[in-house]
């Protein structure tokens, strides 16, 4: 069985519109999710939209948690409007109630049995939901990450794409949909074989130009949400 591993959507859903169209020709047929499908960018209803025509299993990401908390708390809104644009607002008011209940009850991890392989789904870190784990975090950490003896680690959070084999347990990072910061612009995704243990990584293109107009219209002051989708 093919799986696709994809995270950190944050709202683009025309990046993820492509990924699910190469999901469909490689014939994926479960995704796990990493969390933060909201935040940064306007289209997080989209997003859920296009997710409830597969079979998922999905974690919360630190942008899930910052929107409840923006819901809750005015101070809390504007602290992220400043730090991260508008997107959680986007968030707020588009989403359904069904769709942030989902949201809601979204795990902070989550342990599969997927075709005798087991699999734990994450989106910082196994241990911590906010923690980074780059390509080049130290030796302890992949150890810890590893516990378990799972067959595979799915983790986000980073938006940096690698993997890592510690002991028996592949760790995979497979990237940011919606929005990379590797310096290798496109939707960011991977495939996971459970027949042949292997996971090889993609990147979709796609008008990435609407997401930047986008950007430009919401958050004019926030160039960065427009230069991290293009940067090399």
């Amino acid at each position: 069985m093919k799986i696709g591993l994809l995270g950190d959507i944050h709202g683009n859903s025309l990046a993820l519109e492509a990924v699910l169209a190469s999901a469909k020709a490689k014939n994926v047929e479960i995704l796990c999710l990493t969390g933060d499908f909201v935040g940064y960018y306007y289209s997080p209803d989209r997003v859920l939209d296009m997710l409830t025509e597969w079979s998922t299993f999905a974690v919360a990401g630190n942008h899930e948690h910052m929107l409840f908390e923006s819901l809750e708390s005015a101070e809390r809104r504007d602290e992220y409007l400043s730090k991260y644009g508008s997107g959680l607002i986007s968030a707020a008011c588009r989403l359904s109630p069904s769709q942030l209940e989902w949201l809601r009850k979204l795990p902070a991890k989550l342990e599969l049995d997927i075709s005798g392989q087991r699999i734990l789904l994450a989106h910082g870190a196994p241990w911590d939901t906010d923690c980074y784990l780059y390509p080049d975090a130290p030796e302890p950490h992949w150890t810890r990450a590893a516990e378990g003896n799972f067959d595979l680690v799915v983790l986000g959070h980073t938006h940096y794409r690698f993997q890592r084999k510690i002991g028996r347990s592949l760790i995979v990072n497979p990237g940011s949909v919606g929005q990379p910061r590797d310096r290798i612009p496109g939707a960011a995704w991977a495939v996971f074989d459970t027949d042949t243990m292997v996971c090889e990584h993609y990147s979709e293109s796609y008008d990435v130009s609407t997401v930047i107009q986008q950007a430009r219209v919401n958050d004019p002051n926030k160039k960065y949400l427009q230069e991290v989708l293009v940067r090399r």
